[in-house]
């Protein structure tokens, strides 16, 4: 073992997440909205030579097996769009991740528009247990809005065909719904259109991009998240205030209705954070630094919303996924989130549950002038102020080894008692209304009078 490689890996987190784009940023369809078509301007030969070899894959998959200090390897495929490499391509990498497997439990996403999955793919995407992320933004005419091809035609009709040719393969899927300025005004329209097509996960993916003021960095015109120069940010980025009037609105439908049938992919996080789990999903880690992409050439680059040149940590032709993954450059990346973090937020009240969103967003100045405050702050405040107490009672819950589906005969018993007018509050001897059979004082009581709490606060704000 080389010194590099023996450094490699006393640095290296025990696992890493490097999400595969093997047709690079190549797609079937032009979404307005997508910032990843424009990256096609830093590989100008990707035009005729756009897929990843079998030299690349193979070596991908071999390394990030490797890098894998746990029992398991989990692949993620994205683009551009995926299924463009065909069928083969993947049946090559399944054989390949068998080949190199060492023992170790493998599993692989598969993130799509769902516009070419066919029979073929179904029966294949079936066979192998891939997950399925299909990409979908609400109802015909929410998701039309920004989601065309390159003749600028909807794709609704398209993407709904592929997602009954998963249902008819009975391949397990997911939905992701990026959030913009249309259809982030209409919340329970798009939650309600993602439970009837049959979605049981849900992601909502807030989209943010600045454009150059001044000449593009790179020939890209949407700027690095590091830019300091003159930007603005795109008409179809979602504001702040409506992301936030988004999820609480979703949130209240779902407490009520739908908890332990249906998932949300932000709601399940926060209750982790209330909990005191470490954050699963990257933007609220406390640090970052383990997610990546690797592109078609094999080019590793730090995360999927950092693709510049600055942040290209080299290839997998000449190192290893390890030794990038541990580089000096890429822990600084990671830990460059807690480091830089503004005072504001670290004195935040939810900073544990935030912990300043994604570095990508952080571009705003703080109330005080300091750099570094997430652009998306005012919603996610108005977010994780609403859920709290809904949060702790949930929390309790689990923590008494009862479903947290307990939470909505809670909401429900608060419901009705606001509906009637007020009434008593149970004393702290008497039974919990949500049924655990606890007292109050040791079941939900904290969580209603933090919930009192809050309500007293925005009467007198």
């Amino acid at each position: 073992m080389t010194n590099t490689a023996r450094n490699s890996a006393l640095t290296a987190p025990s696992a890493c997440h490097v999400m595969a784009k093997p047709s690079g940023s190549v797609c079937n369809i032009d979404c307005e909205y997508c910032f990843y078509l424009e990256k096609e301007k830093l590989y100008p030969d990707a035009k005729r030579d756009w897929r990843m070899s079998d030299e690349v894959l193979e070596r991908y998959v071999r390394q990030y097996i490797e890098a894998q200090d746990v029992p398991s390897a989990s692949f993620a495929w994205q683009g551009g769009e995926p299924t463009l490499m065909g069928v083969d391509f993947y049946r090559r990498a399944v054989e390949l991740q068998k080949q190199y497997a060492n023992g170790k439990e493998i599993t692989n996403a598969f993130q799509t528009n769902g516009i070419l999955l066919d029979d073929e793919w179904g029966e294949f995407l079936a066979e192998n247990d891939f997950l399925v992320g299909l990409s979908i933004d609400g109802p015909r005419e929410l998701h039309d809005r920004y989601r065309v091809d390159k003749g600028q035609k909807p794709t609704f009709d398209r993407v709904v065909a592929g997602l009954e040719m998963l249902k008819k393969h009975k391949v397990e899927f997911n939905t992701l719904t990026v959030l913009q300025n249309h259809n982030a005004d209409h919340p329970l329209e798009v939650y309600h259109f993602l439970k009837e097509i049959g979605s049981g996960y849900m992601q909502f993916i807030p989209i943010v991009e600045r454009l150059a003021g001044d000449e593009p960095v790179d020939g890209l015109e949407l700027v690095h998240p590091d830019y300091d120069g003159k930007a603005k940010v795109t008409r179809w980025s979602v504001a702040p205030a409506q992301y936030g009037r988004f999820l609480c609105t979703v949130f209240d439908e779902w407490v009520r209705q739908d908890v332990g049938k249906t998932f949300v992919q932000i709601f399940d996080v926060s209750l982790g954070s209330w909990l005191g789990q470490d954050a699963s999903l990257c933007i609220f880690a406390e640090t970052c630094g383990s997610a990546l992409i690797i592109e078609h050439n094999g080019d590793l680059y730090s995360c999927d919303h950092f693709v510049y040149p600055e942040h290209n940590l080299g290839n997998v032709r000449d190192l290893s996924i390890r030794e990038m993954v541990a580089s000096p450059e890429q822990r600084k990346f990671g830990q460059d989130k807690a480091d830089l973090l503004p005072r504001y937020c670290r004195e935040c009240d939810f900073k544990t549950a935030c912990n300043g969103g994604c570095p990508k967003h952080r571009f705003e100045p703080t109330p005080h002038g300091e750099p570094g405050l997430n652009y998306l702050c005012k919603g996610y405040k108005m977010y994780f102020g609403h859920i709290g107490p809904y949060m702790e009672v949930m929390a309790n819950l689990l923590r008494q080894r009862q479903p947290a589906a307990g939470v909505m005969d809670w909401v429900r018993a608060r419901d009705e008692a606001r509906a009637a007018g007020p009434a008593p509050a149970p004393g702290r001897n008497d039974p919990c209304p949500c049924g655990s059979g606890r007292k109050f004082k040791r079941c939900c009581g904290n969580a209603v009078a933090a919930d009192l709490s809050t309500d007293r606060g925005r009467v007198q704000s």
